[in-house]
C-alpha cells in the first residue's frame, strides 16, 4: 500500500521488501531475496509465490524441495498470476517436482492462454497435436497456434 504523507507517496515496508526481492531474485542473489520474499509468499504474494516457487524448484538459495515448489506455483496460479500458471502446467507435462499428468498440465495452460501466455497457447496446441492429454484435434492445434502467433503451416 502506497502511503501519501506530506505530499510525499511511500511504499509500505510490505512493498519494498517485495521490490527488494524482486531485484535481488533478478540479480540472482538467492540467499537475499529469499529471507525477503518467502514471508511475502506465506501471506499470499503471488510475485512473491512465484518467485519462490522457482528458487525451491532448482535449489536456488535453498535446498532443492520439489514439495514447497509446487506448493508455492500453486498457491500462485490458484490467484490467476500467469506466468505460475504456465510453471505448473510445465511441472505436470514433464513430471518435474509432481508425478507427470498430462491432463492437469492441459488445465493450468488453458487458464495462462487465457491471459494471452503465447508459450502456453503452442504448448497446449502441441498437445492438441500430440493427443497428450487431450484428444487429438489438428484443427484445435492450429487454431491455438495462430492465436500464439505462429503460422500453423510452419509449425
Amino acid at each position: 500500500m502506497l502511503i501519501t504523507l506530506f505530499g510525499r507517496t511511500r511504499m509500505s515496508d510490505e512493498q519494498r521488501d517485495l521490490a527488494s526481492g524482486i531485484a535481488a531474485f533478478e540479480a540472482k542473489h538467492f540467499n537475499t531475496a529469499m529471507p525477503l520474499l518467502r514471508p511475502l509468499a506465506d501471506a499470499g504474494d503471488a510475485e512473491a509465490q512465484f518467485r519462490v516457487a522457482i528458487m525451491f524448484q532448482h535449489g536456488l538459495g535453498v535446498v532443492r524441495d520439489d514439495a514447497q515448489a509446487v506448493h508455492y506455483m500453486r498457491a500462485a496460479a490458484e490467484q490467476g498470476h500467469a506466468l505460475a500458471q504456465h510453471g505448473l502446467g510445465f511441472m505436470y507435462m514433464e513430471g518435474e517436482c509432481v508425478e507427470a499428468n498430462p491432463e492437469e498440465a492441459v488445465k493450468w495452460f488453458r487458464k495462462a492462454g487465457e491471459q494471452g501466455m503465447a508459450g502456453s497457447l503452442a504448448t497446449l496446441a502441441m498437445m492438441y497435436r500430440e493427443g497428450r492429454g487431450v484428444p487429438r484435434d489438428e484443427e484445435e492445434a492450429r487454431r491455438l497456434f495462430a492465436q500464439a502467433g505462429f503460422n500453423p503451416d510452419e509449425m
